[in-house]
Order: C-alpha cells, then sequence, then structure tokens
C-alpha cells in the first residue's frame, strides 16, 4: 500500500475526503481503528448542504431510504415558531445507512479500506499502519474531536467553548411532522428527526453526564406522551461533545477535515454537513497543489456556524435569553426564516457580525 494521501478516520468525513481525493485522480488509503459499521450518536438529519455535496460525490440519496423534511420547529415552554427552508432537498437518514452509501462509494473509487487498523510513527512522510511502514503524499486527519493527526501536525485545539453530553434512541412511531423539531428544557434539548416513514430519531443533549434517554424524557412531557407505549428501534447510544476548534487546519502537507479541525454544536446539525463541504474543497486543493486554499476556504465556511454555535450556547445557558430569542422569532417569522435559510441553504452567505448585533438589539427588546 503506497497510497498519495492517507486519511486517518474511516467516518463520514474521512470517507467524503477519500472519495473527493480519488475523484482528482489521488491513490488513496483509509484507515481506522474501529470496524463498519461506525455508528456515532448523532440528530441524523442531512442539510440541504449535504445533500448536495453528496452528489458531487458521487453519492445518490434515493429518499426511499430515509424521510425528506422540508424545516424546522423551535419549542419551549411558552412558545414555539416553524420555517421552511428555503431551497434544496433534506433527508433523515440512519448514520448507519449513510456509511454503507460512503463504504460502497468509496471502493468504486478505488480507494483502499483498511479497518481495525492502529496509525502510528507519524512523520511528514508516512505512517505505521497496524505496524507496517506506509509512504504518503499527504495526511488527511478525520479522526474526530481527539484528533491523533491534530496533535502529531501540532494544530490545537484552540479553545473549547463547552462540553455536553448526547444520547440518541429510534422510535417506531410515524412522523407527525414533515420537519426537525427542537425542544428545550433547563440546559438540555431533544431533537426529532424523522428517518423513515415508521421512524424517528430522539436526541437529547444535557449538561450532566449521568442523565440517560427516559430520565430525559420527562423533561420533555409533550413528546414523552407521544412515545407512550412505543417500542424502540435501537439501543441508546451516548457520546460526550466537546465544541473545539483547531489553531488551523492545514500545516504543511497535513490538513484536517470535520471534528478534528472544528466542532459545532449538535443542535444547529451542522456537523456532517460542514464535512462534506470541507471534504469537497480539499479535493480540489489536492488537485491545485494548494492546501492554502483549503484553509481559506475552511475558515469561511465554519464562520457562521461557529457564531450560530455561540448563540445557541448561549440559549442552552440562560433561560431569560431563549423565551427572548424564541418569542422574537415568532413575533417576527421573517427573522427565523433569515437565520433558517443562513443556516441551510447549499451556498449561504456567511452571517456577518453586525447581524448578529443586531440580532441581539432586537433579541433585548422582545
Amino acid at each position: 500500500m503506497r497510497p498519495d494521501v492517507l486519511v486517518v478516520g474511516g467516518g463520514p468525513a474521512g470517507l467524503a475526503s477519500a472519495i473527493a481525493a480519488a475523484q482528482k485522480g489521488f491513490r488513496v488509503a483509509v484507515a481506522d481503528s474501529r470496524k463498519p459499521p461506525i455508528n456515532k450518536p448523532c440528530g441524523e438529519g442531512l442539510l440541504p448542504q449535504a445533500v448536495e455535496s453528496l452528489e458531487r460525490l458521487g453519492v445518490r440519496l434515493d429518499p426511499r431510504l430515509g424521510y425528506p423534511f422540508e424545516g424546522f420547529r423551535f419549542v419551549d415552554a411558552s412558545n414555539s415558531v416553524s420555517a421552511w427552508m428555503p431551497q434544496g432537498r433534506a433527508l433523515g437518514l440512519r448514520r448507519t445507512i449513510l456509511h454503507q452509501l460512503l463504504i460502497e462509494r468509496a471502493e468504486e473509487c478505488g480507494v483502499d479500506l483498511v479497518w481495525g487498523a492502529r496509525v502510528s510513527d507519524f512523520d511528514s512522510n508516512g505512517a505505521r499502519v497496524d505496524g507496517k511502514r506506509v509512504p504518503f503524499r499527504y495526511l488527511i486527519g478525520a479522526d474526530g474531536q481527539n484528533s491523533a493527526v491534530r496533535s502529531f501536525a501540532r494544530l490545537g485545539p484552540r479553545w473549547t467553548i463547552e462540553r455536553r453530553f448526547g444520547f440518541r434512541r429510534h422510535y417506531a412511531v410515524a412522523p407527525w411532522a414533515n420537519m426537525v423539531e427542537v425542544y428545550w428544557a433547563r440546559r438540555s434539548q431533544l431533537i426529532i428527526t424523522p428517518t423513515a416513514r415508521d421512524e424517528i430519531c430522539i436526541s437529547v443533549f444535557v449538561d450532566d453526564p449521568h442523565t440517560r434517554m427516559d430520565r430525559a424524557l420527562r423533561l420533555f412531557p409533550e413528546t414523552a406522551g407521544r412515545l407512550y407505549g412505543v417500542e424502540p428501534t435501537s439501543t441508546e447510544a451516548g457520546s460526550m461533545l466537546a465544541f473545539r476548534r483547531a489553531r488551523a487546519v492545514v500545516r504543511g502537507n497535513v490538513a484536517l477535515v470535520g471534528d478534528a479541525g472544528c466542532t459545532v454544536d449538535a443542535v444547529s446539525g451542522q456537523g456532517v454537513s460542514l464535512a462534506f463541504q470541507q471534504a469537497v474543497f480539499l479535493g480540489d486543493a489536492l488537485a491545485n497543489g494548494d492546501l492554502g486554499s483549503y484553509q481559506k476556504a475552511h475558515g469561511e465556511l465554519t464562520l457562521t456556524a461557529m457564531r450560530m454555535t455561540r448563540l445557541l450556547l448561549m440559549m442552552n445557558s440562560s433561560v431569560w435569553l431563549r423565551r427572548k430569542v424564541i418569542r422574537l422569532f415568532a413575533r417576527r417569522p421573517n427573522v427565523f426564516a433569515k437565520m433558517l435559510a443562513t443556516h441551510t441553504q447549499p451556498s449561504p452567505e456567511p452571517l456577518r457580525a453586525t447581524e448578529i448585533a443586531n440580532l441581539t438589539w432586537r433579541v433585548l427588546w422582545a
């Protein structure tokens, strides 16, 4: 195995990056200590940016594999607001199905997939994969929040905003809305994503590591009532979420994608969407021999997402602020629609700092 590009991490970000590089004519290998299916707990909603990026990578999403949704609804104890996405297709899709589709596309592109392999002893020209020396021209870190590649390249993290805990379980019940619903309670959120005609995904995000799904559902009586007597179709899965950003995502011939470079709040639903967009830009940068262009594109991509993360985390930490934000959105649905459009459209304009400031003033007067 003598790849031009060695990708460490075989989750969605790593496989997408491998496909993007292979499409540009590079020999690519992916190595991961895990074995498929890689089933990271997440909300399982693919925003229009994700669907568009997957199509550019040659991954065709049959809507029958999941459940198309058309908007978002925010709900707290006193207010609710809904908005439709202005353009693009969005799809609720089980992570295991998404992962298998990416594997199949990577194999079509000739990517070498090495599962259950330990990667170690990095240097600028190679690494050891299960003890065997593997040379490369480029090293891509797609190995998550605790990235070994990021540590090797001395790229961070620059800072950590906050840590929380997420849990996910599926239920055999028909979706009651063709949108993703976000329910807010004290320092916790519950997200409902339709994933099939007869199934929904429930994700809960909390500050307390001892909280579990059944206990968390008591904080959301409306949802708990809908699920009374409904059988789960998956076991509960959970993970810690640390919202970090690396010092940079490029150093020499090393680049970071996905959570290795930047993690955003799970309530935003943008993590996997950002990863797929990054993979497309990374493929272009590799083809041009200019990883600096990927660094620039990455910064532009994540700017709005990080600002949205800060807003959502403030809403999580302050009941007063959250109620004012949702009250504002309910009174001025055009403001919520504008935020949603910026957040979800395939080629969004960056959310400027002045727009955040204007939103802040509107919230204070709400």
